[in-house]
């Protein structure tokens, strides 16, 4: 038996600082502050008669009260299920339909629409401002200081990823899963007790919450906990941290500022990249006018972090490194379980204790994503080099990667091909220097048809969460087919290739 809030030690680090914050009144909040918030939401949960193995549905801005929120739910072994804060209503309420949620805490603005939902799951909807206020906090009553003993197999989390119908598969993610991930991190990049991390990511992705805050907290680090990015927050601020995690946005966008320079990094010791492609040209031109190299890892929601560039040693740019320890990492032939030679490209497939334990509700999809023997098929096609470094070379599958969010064409596709005087579409990722890859539609209207790019657009905002909506629209009299009928994306993402770069 092993709860994830144990390996945090709130109780044991009480004097330690977890939490600086700019837009707070209290500045900065101790490991045992950051507990007892956790144990008021915990008396909440248990006076809402919420039991292990239940599901929180939470839709918020990135708070000190939502991550008390999520230890809280650790703490009762109820299960704790984040949404992007963009979701639109339509989307939202699959989320509630599909988790069977008892209780959802949402923004205040957001009651209105979700409520028909829950009234109708028989759910209860707390509130959660930016701010930290609302309904949930209101209901504070009676601290629960008791840890549910969860064994190492039972759901932390449920974290939603895009899904070859379109419709989002919910990955649960154990407190094995969890620990064996934040553990591994923690040693691999020597993680400690005095280090300050710079945490400008959102709380309702794996990479902020699993990676950022978990690996902190696990170390007992403090964290500098800004709502979003920003380029005058992080250059304010890096002189005060020793650890950021980005995406390659947030190193493009300081790239492009001329602040940016080795005085302003003096005291940084690791920069760490993920959730997109980094460019090797970013990692080089990084490392040229900071004298620091990048450290990129690759992941995704199923797994959580499987490889990593050494913290003592080569980062290559363009690799993402060896697995790290525990995890297994090999190449097969794509369709079969065929092992391929060092250099050969091929399905990535990964096997170890960070490993999902499967999709909500969904067991013949789980099967259809494992081998036999618990290989788990990714998706992703790479090649591994003598010395055991994993290159990404692209994906199996059609998902796009923008701006370190999730978007499958499938579901953006099903939107367009709606509207009136659209034939069909094809939606595509294409490489952008800020997004790593934009999300790109390609139309064929009806003949005679008034529809254009802002009409697409425009159709789409109040459907889809703002990442998912096409940088561009593009029309063609009719899409690339093969001799089977398919649409051929990988021409299609050739021939605009140079679309975002020209």
């Amino acid at each position: 038996m092993s709860n994830l809030i144990e390996k945090f030690d709130l109780t044991g680090r009480a004097d330690l600082p977890a939490l600086a914050l700019r837009s707070d009144s209290e500045n900065q909040i101790t490991y045992g502050a950051l507990g007892a918030r956790a144990a008021d939401l915990a008396g909440v949960l248990v006076q809402r008669g919420l039991c292990a193995g239940d599901r929180v549905v939470v839709k918020v801005e990135k708070s000190v009260v939502n991550l008390a929120l999520y230890i809280a739910c650790l703490q009762r072994g109820v299960i704790y299920v984040p949404l992007n804060t963009g979701y639109r209503a339509q989307e939202v309420e699959y989320f509630l339909r599909d988790t069977g949620a008892r209780l959802v805490v949402c923004d205040p603005d957001d009651v209105a629409v979700i409520s028909p939902v829950t009234d109708d799951i028989s759910a209860e909807v707390l509130t959660l401002d930016r701010n930290g206020a609302g309904s949930l906090p209101d209901a504070i009553s009676e601290p629960c200081f008791e840890i549910y003993p969860t064994a190492d197999d039972e759901v932390a989390s449920i974290l939603y990823t895009s899904g070859t119908t379109g419709k989002p598969k919910g990955a649960m993610l154990t407190h094995g899963n969890l620990i064996s991930n934040a553990s591994a991190l923690a040693d691999l990049w020597q993680v400690r007790d005095r280090d300050v991390m710079l945490h400008m990511l959102p709380i309702f992705h794996a990479h902020g919450l699993f990676v950022g805050c978990n690996v902190m907290l696990m170390a007992g680090a403090q964290m500098l906990f800004e709502s979003r990015f920003d380029l005058d927050g992080a250059n304010a601020l890096l002189p005060h941290a020793t650890v950021m995690m980005g995406i390659p946005t947030f190193y493009t966008r300081m790239l492009s500022d001329d602040r940016l320079d080795r005085s302003l990094v003096a005291g940084m010791r690791l920069f760490t990249c993920g959730s997109a492609p980094l460019l090797a040209e970013t990692h080089i031109a990084w490392t040229e006018r900071t004298g620091c190299a990048i450290l990129e890892r690759y992941g995704m929601t199923e797994t959580g972090m499987i490889t990593s560039n050494p913290y003592d040693g080569e980062r290559r740019p363009g690799s993402v490194g060896p697995a790290l320890p525990g995890v297994a990492v090999r190449i097969t032939r794509s369709g079969s379980d065929e092992v391929l030679q060092q250099g050969e490209i091929g399905m990535v497939e990964v096997k170890g204790p960070n490993v999902f334990k499967g999709y909500w509700r969904l067991p013949e999809k789980t099967a259809a994503e494992f081998h036999p023997d618990g290989w788990f098929i990714t998706g992703d096609l790479g090649s591994l080099s003598e010395d055991g470094y994993l290159q990404i070379v692209g994906r199996g599958k059609d998902l796009v990667i923008s701006g370190g969010y999730n978007v499958y064409p499938k579901e953006v596709e099903t939107e367009i091909d709606a509207l009136d005087g659209v034939v069909e579409s094809a939606v595509i990722g294409l490489s952008h220097a800020d997004f790593g890859e934009a999300v790109t539609a390609v139309v064929v209207a009806e003949p005679g048809s008034a529809i254009d790019e802002q009409g697409v657009q425009a159709a789409l905002r109040d459907r889809l969460a703002a990442f998912k909506l096409p940088k561009k629209v593009i029309f063609l009299d009719a899409l690339p087919r093969n001799t089977m009928g398919k649409v051929q994306k990988a021409q299609l993402r050739s021939e605009y290739s140079g679309l975002y770069t020209a």
